[in-house]
């Protein structure tokens, strides 16, 4: 049976209407791929603690959500099923730094889809893109 893992995402936007992405590097799993951040939640975790943690971890910045999940999405991916939950958020200090991902890129809504997403991340994309309540 394959594993199932809980993980956040940050949907991070910036005064100007752009949006975070992060570039996996070759040492992570699903390399070369972009993605919005995060993490893993762990046993008990509460999710915006979790996305919180992650993002200080992988970027050595802070953020703070608005504590209303944007989208859940489900990837059955070859050797593992994600359960990705997307949080917005807003970076509350200084500019992320990389300390896993190969690169990061602020693009507007409508640039999203001209990089190359995790599949679990599609959706994601897609809800962005269409989004009508933008702030």
């Amino acid at each position: 049976m394959k594993k199932k893992l809980r993980v956040v995402a940050a949907i991070i936007e910036n005064n100007e209407q752009e949006i975070f992405c992060a570039l996996r590097s070759q040492q992570m799993s699903l390399p070369n791929l972009w993605e919005f951040p995060g993490g893993k939640v762990e046993q008990n975790e509460d999710i915006f603690v979790a996305l919180e943690r992650e993002i200080k971890e992988e970027f050595n910045c802070r953020i703070v959500t608005d504590d209303v999940i944007f989208a859940k999405t489900t990837h059955d991916y070859d050797s593992f099923i994600i359960d990705l939950i997307a949080i917005k958020a807003t970076l509350i200090d200084k500019e992320p730094v990389l300390t896993e991902h190969a690169q990061y890129i602020w693009l507007k809504r409508d640039n999203l889809l001209s990089l190359n997403w995790a599949p679990a991340d599609i959706p994601i994309v897609e809800k962005l893109r269409t989004e009508k309540n933008r702030h």
